[in-house]
């Protein structure tokens, strides 16, 4: 999809010609975010109807009664959506009386870039008038890592052929347009029937102009706000009309001399401050931003970005694609990820309204390790956040009939189930365990006894309890603990018994709570009595999750020798896939769900990704005998489904069946692969590249000590890598010959090599 600049710079994404078709997806690969705030690459002086604008604040959302033909208890009560904001870029010129558009006059030549390893988004481009005038424009957007309500922008006009009147707008379009809904895909956002965002207030204060709006129905207040500094002499007009407000500014061009205006934005929502404040606060927002200046701010930016890929950055050497690939997702996770313990990190980032802006169980399986193991700072965030919610999952674990223990939303954005499709959505009790596995994840990657004693134990013992209460000792299995009712993530087989890949990892959950629980109890009975009063912790019950975990079912099929993914798969016929049309996938889009579930075909990994995530308790044959039954069943309508497989080739040996997985998710957005980059970047596939890299080449293993197991693929001179392990940075660079491991700092460590010990210490 994207072009590439002739050089060999891989720190870039370039699109070298205005294609307005290209546009939405463009918009997409070119926004730019924080994790607190986004914007999509729309461009300033806008594209009608033609663009989608985009302007997003993490966790800010309305909600609305969802509606039901009929509707039965513990069905999800509401939607959230996330919303798009006011647009505060808009940035409009005339020469003379011709308005400056790309979809008039012609364009002489055009370039727009993403610079990765700055954060800043460029755009030269040399335009023609209707009447034959000429200007060069330079353009740059910032959003800043250093201060997250701020963005930046530098637009300079250079006239080319002519002196004469110009006119410059600049301000905020408060009329919002939210998502286009396309029937039939459930991938894509919902509207909202009337007004969503009301306005409250719109003002002009000193050169500042301001605008704030308040959700009808949740009441959260947002407000924006821009200053401008214009380098040229001018007069200035304010403009102040219903839903738009800014400056216009007038001056006479002159051939040659560029005029520069630079324009700072702010955003601030009640979440940050009272909401009688959040005007007050965009406004100290600005006055800092500007007492600071446009290039302070880019240096602010630069290093932090510098900072971010000294830890993070991979190096491919040998596949450029693959390598500018790598950058990109890598990117686009950092901006996407809420650091505040307040937000997580949404499906599509902040980049586009497709899933509606929730937060999903992608968050802790397939992205947290990706911050775990370079910033950790950020994954303990994005677990405190599950933190946040947890009396929201007890409130839905009672709507679920559950007496004790929390239910964690399917997918959310505060904390309830938004999910109207319970069998593919409430059905996904394994989110449970994939939060509680991500915290054995920190806890062994990180060793923080502060965050397990304040947060994760408690998550611990109530998923636990969940477990508990959602499962039977059923005599018919010979007295063993089953799950039944409950969907995978393979949603192609919903509402099924025994889903292996939820008992494995609801066995995991309910030890890996005892050991906690046992470990406070010895070395800090303080810290336990205060979880045993606070959540009403039994003496036995710990005793009570040990022996369900140890009696718990786990289905296994004697005469393949295979784990069938659950108690009924087995025994359905495989997928008619030789008569099935490549435009008949994804499935779930072109057959109904009760069609889909009568076969064996699966949407995505799902044995097998709990074979990789709990590695150390199936060996090798296993995994090879299901590798071979799964791969052939398996369609990849899931994003998340080819990084696992690569993963498992990987460690399989099959490094170039592992190369092939790995470089569909590596470009998947680059080159729109599915076809959908226009709603919003796939965030849990770019995380599942980086776990390609680190878990499948490297063969990255950290449970009990860390392990590594390196290949490379033939395509590949060499690669290499950091990442972070119990307060200590460590290199690794793989090639043909070998493998290279430093301590770059920190203690003294001792890792494992191919299954032998190797000690490292900083030299």
């Amino acid at each position: 999809m994207a072009h590439f600049p002739s050089e060999q710079d891989n720190w870039q994404i370039v699109e070298q010609d205005f294609n307005l078709e290209d546009a939405p997806v463009y918009e997409t690969l070119f926004a730019l975010g924080n994790g607190y705030l986004g914007m999509r690459g729309t461009f300033e002086e806008g594209l009608g109807r033609a663009g989608l604008e985009g302007t997003y604040i993490n966790g800010f959302y309305e909600s609305a009664p969802i509606i039901y033909g009929e509707k039965f208890i513990g069905f999800a009560e509401n939607k959230q959506t996330i919303l798009n904001l006011a647009n505060a870029k808009v940035i409009r010129l005339w020469l003379g009386d011709e308005e400056f558009s790309l979809l008039n006059g012609k364009v002489l030549a055009y370039r727009r870039a993403l610079d990765l390893r700055q954060g800043i988004l460029h755009r030269s481009l040399k335009w023609q008038s209707p009447q034959g005038k000429r200007i060069q424009l330079e353009v740059e957007r910032l959003v800043l890592h250093t201060r997250r309500h701020v963005a930046l922008i530098r637009f300079r006009i250079t006239p080319l052929n002519f002196d004469g009147p110009l006119t410059l707008y600049s301000g905020i379009d408060g009329a919002i347009r939210q998502s286009e809904h396309a029937e039939g895909d459930p991938r894509l956002g919902t509207q909202f029937e009337g007004e969503v965002l009301h306005l409250e207030e719109q003002a002009l204060i000193g050169d500042a102009a301001l605008m704030a709006h308040r959700t009808v129905t949740t009441q959260l207040t947002v407000a924006c706000g821009i200053r401008n500094a214009l380098g040229t002499p001018s007069t200035i007009k304010p403009n102040n009309v219903d839903h738009a407000i800014g400056f216009e500014y007038k001056l006479e061009a002159q051939r040659g001399v560029t005029v520069t205006l630079d324009k700072f934005l702010a955003y601030v929502t009640s979440f940050d401050v009272d909401s009688s404040q959040v005007l007050p606060a965009v406004i100290r927002e600005l006055e800092q931003a500007l007492e600071v200046g446009f290039e302070a701010l880019c240096a602010e930016q630069r290093r932090y970005l510098a900072d971010f890929w000294k830890a993070a950055d991979i190096i491919i050497e040998g596949d450029e694609t693959l390598q500018r690939g790598i950058r990109f997702n890598m990117f686009h996770l950092l901006q996407a990820a809420g650091q505040d313990g307040r937000t997580n990190l949404a499906a599509k980032g902040l980049t586009g309204l497709g899933y509606e802006g929730h937060y999903f169980w992608d968050t802790e399986i397939y992205i947290l390790p990706f911050f775990l193991y370079t910033i950790p700072e950020i994954s303990r965030k994005l677990l405190e956040y599950r933190y946040s919610i947890l009396d929201k999952a007890r409130e839905r674990a009672r709507q679920m009939a559950h007496t004790r223990g929390a239910l964690y939303a399917w997918r959310t954005i505060h904390g309830e189930e938004c999910s109207a499709n319970f069998p593919t959505g409430t059905a996904q009790y394994h989110i449970n365990a994939d939060i509680a596995f991500a915290i054995r994840r920190y806890y062994d990657a990180t060793a923080d006894e502060d965050f397990m004693k304040r947060y994760g134990a408690e998550i611990l013992c109530e998923t636990a309890r969940l477990w508990y209460e959602v499962g039977d000792y059923i005599p018919s299995r010979g007295n063993r603990f089953c799950i039944n009712g409950v969907t995978g993530p393979d949603e192609y087989q919903i509402l099924v018994n025994n889903n292996a890949y939820t008992n494995l990892m609801a066995r995991e959950n309910l030890r890996f709570a005892c050991e906690i629980v046992s470990w406070m109890r010895q070395t800090d009975p303080a810290a336990y009595h205060t979880l045993a009063v606070r959540i009403g912790l039994q003496e036995d019950e710990p005793g009570t999750w040990q022996e369900a975990a140890e009696n718990m079912l786990i289905p296994y099929d004697k005469a393949r020798r295979i784990i069938p993914q659950d108690d009924a798969f087995l025994g359905k016929q495989p997928w008619d896939f030789e008569h099935t049309p490549r435009e008949n996938y994804p499935l779930l889009l072109h057959y109904h769900p009760l069609v889909v579930m009568r076969y064996q075909v699966c949407k995505q990994a799902d044995t097998l990704l709990v074979e990789f995530l709990l590695h150390d308790q199936f060996d090798r044959a296993q995994k090879q005998r299901d590798y071979a039954y799964y791969e052939p069943l398996t369609t990849h309508d899931s994003s998340l489904s080819g990084a696992i497989f690569g993963i498992l080739a990987a460690e399989l040996g099959d490094t170039e069946k592992a190369y092939r997985y790995f470089a569909e998710p590596a470009t998947l957005d680059l080159e729109n692969k599915h076809g959908n980059t226009q709603a919003g970047i796939h965030a849990a596939n770019m995380a599942g590249a980086w776990q390609g890299i680190i878990f499948g080449f490297a063969g990255m293993r950290a449970k009990n000590g860390l392990s590594f197991n390196p290949t490379i693929p033939q395509q590949w001179h060499s690669y290499a890598f950091k990442v972070r392990y119990q307060g200590r940075l460590i290199g690794i660079r793989v090639t043909k010959d070998g493998a290279e491991f430093k301590l770059l700092s920190g203690d003294l460590l001792e890792i494992r090599v191919a299954g032998k010990p190797v000690r490292l210490e900083v030299s």
